[in-house]
């Protein structure tokens, strides 16, 4: 017998408050916990564990005890329009009624054709008309078929990432990202042709933009040969390495290069896309101009979908056949993408990004004015976090995040950690998420620290 109820084709809105009637975790999310430690492997760790979801929606998420708590993690990005949009879930339910599978390169279908179409006219810097768009299932895919494109269309093999970057944990993808544990301990060998050279990170470095993206491309030059180069990939906003922000003028002068040297410059914009730092795509405040953009997680409500969007003549490039897959571009994911389009433009949803990360920036900081431990507060829009640190001399608190983080919690608070040295704590509400619960996270967030 199932330990939680079924929940109805219609459930009822959930009360968007922050409401315990159990400690957590519960007896049922016990239960549960003790049922997934003899069926699943250990890596699949999930930092909400034992909290076991049966219920979300706008910015509360329903464990199977029947407590609420406030979700500023949005599933890593995922449920930007929230967890259970009704125009997401009637475009779901109607694409399936219809039918669920062709393979698009099989028997193609309209919704895959106008979501690419909707994708280009958001390109930035671009006509709609000057650019194409394939997609897939995941973001490590995109990354992946990024870097086959660029290939391609370069006829070169070099693929440059840098410091703190996370680009996925397939083969290719685990090689581009930084961090070892828990990424890439014990998985090599890893693909060849990436080279690593050092990023922008204005708190531990100091630099200005143009003075890093100088010490990147000298790396790149001296060590590598820019005519060994097909791809610089790189995140406008890095996600698990820390929510780092670039220094201004970074992005601007390593696509500026990427551009003298006829290299594809990649902006991976799987966590940071899709109206998340109050722009569809955060590259556009750089003012630069991608030749390649990855998406993932938001682009879709939760629905398994991922895509590459970019310059024709680069998307182009592959032969018929070199890019696909069987399920990429699924019409039951692409359905959602658009109704997801349609929720971001109607409710004005990148401004409203932007308004909560003014609620967020805030927030913080007051509580940084109490608390010498928060080193910086950083992000834009609804992607925003805090390092913690010592601050005597700005050594990553891992134990303090870790601490935080499990705190909140208990108290009905889901947030997240990140960051290369794990001291990082991130933000990453819905959009759909009230000002009311923003500032009631707040108050536990400050709690937490006060207690530990």
């Amino acid at each position: 017998m199932p330990l939680s109820p079924a929940v109805g084709v219609n459930p009822p809105a959930l009360p968007q408050v922050r409401k315990l009637v159990t400690e957590i975790p519960g007896p049922r999310s016990k239960a549960l916990a003790a049922r997934l430690r003899q069926a699943v492997p250990r890596a699949l760790h999930s930092p909400t564990l034992p909290v076991f979801a049966a219920q979300a929606g706008g910015g509360v998420l329903v464990d199977v005890d029947g407590n609420s708590l406030i979700d500023l993690g949005s599933g890593i990005a995922v449920t930007t329009v929230g967890a259970a949009n009704p125009e997401v879930v009637a475009a779901v339910r109607q694409q399936v009624a219809q039918f669920t599978h062709t393979c698009f390169m099989v028997s193609p279908y309209e919704s895959y054709v106008a979501l690419a179409e909707r994708l280009a006219a958001r390109y930035p810097g671009l006509p709609a008309d000057a650019v194409r768009a394939a997609f897939f299932n995941s973001g490590a895919e995109a990354v992946e078929n990024a870097v086959k494109i660029a290939r391609a269309a370069t006829g070169r093999e070099a693929v440059v990432v840098f410091d703190h970057a996370f680009h996925g944990r397939t083969s290719l993808t685990m090689a581009m990202t930084a961090k070892a544990k828990p990424y890439k301990a014990g998985f090599a060998p890893f693909a060849p042709e990436v080279y690593r050279v050092s990023g922008s990170y204005p708190y531990r470095d100091g630099r200005t933009g143009p003075q890093a993206a100088l010490s990147a491309i000298s790396q790149i030059e001296t060590q590598i040969g820019a005519a060994q180069v097909a791809a610089v990939v790189f995140e406008p906003i890095q996600g698990e390495g820390g929510f780092i922000v670039p220094a201004p003028g970074f992005i601007e002068a390593i696509a500026q290069w990427c551009q003298t040297h006829g290299v594809v410059f990649v902006a991976d914009e799987i966590q940071s896309g899709i109206a998340r730092t109050g722009d569809f795509f955060a590259i556009e405040d750089s003012g630069a101009t991608p030749d390649l953009i990855t998406v993932a997680k938001g682009i879709a409500g939760g629905m398994p979908l991922s895509g590459v969007v970019g310059k024709a003549e680069v998307m182009d490039a592959a032969g018929p056949g070199g890019i696909g897959g069987t399920y990429g571009g699924n019409p039951a994911a692409t359905a959602a993408a658009l109704a997801v389009l349609d929720v971001i433009e109607r409710d004005g949803l990148a401004e409203r990004a932007r308004q909560i990360g003014a609620v967020l920036r805030d927030g913080l900081a007051a509580i940084q004015q109490d608390d010498p431990r928060i080193g910086e507060i950083r992000g834009r829009g609804a992607m925003m976090a805090l390092e913690l640190v010592d601050p005597a001399n700005k050594a990553p608190a891992a134990a303090l995040a870790k601490a935080v983080a499990a705190h909140c919690i208990g108290a009905g608070v889901i947030t997240l950690t990140c960051g290369t040295y794990g001291n990082v704590i991130r933000f990453l509400p819905p959009l759909t998420i009230s000002d009311d619960l923003l500032r009631d996270a707040l108050g536990v967030l400050r709690r937490a620290l006060s207690a530990i």
